[in-house]
């Protein structure tokens, strides 16, 4: 049975390039899945960049015409294929 949603944002979805650097991982790009009032998924495919719940990572959005702001944001969750990240302001 699966189980219940659990987000207290709607998702909107969003195929979007992120740059994500973490402390010890490094810094890669991924595109994202979906967006919401509380945080992101990002899309990790076959890659070893897979930070720990917890963890604080800077993400910045990619190909826009002037540089977007760089926010801090927290580890939530983790699936098979990326991992969802909670603006860490929140």
């Amino acid at each position: 049975m699966a189980q219940p949603d659990r987000r207290e944002h709607i998702r909107t979805a969003l195929n979007a390039r992120v740059r994500v650097t973490h402390d010890t991982l490094g810094q890669r790009d991924f595109a994202t899945r979906d967006i919401s009032d509380g945080g992101v998924f990002v899309v990790v495919e076959e890659d070893d960049f897979m930070p720990e719940l917890g963890d604080v990572v800077t993400v910045q959005v990619q190909g826009l015409p002037v540089p977007a702001p760089e926010l801090r944001m927290t580890v939530v969750r983790q699936t098979s294929d990326g991992f969802g990240l909670q603006f860490a302001e929140l």
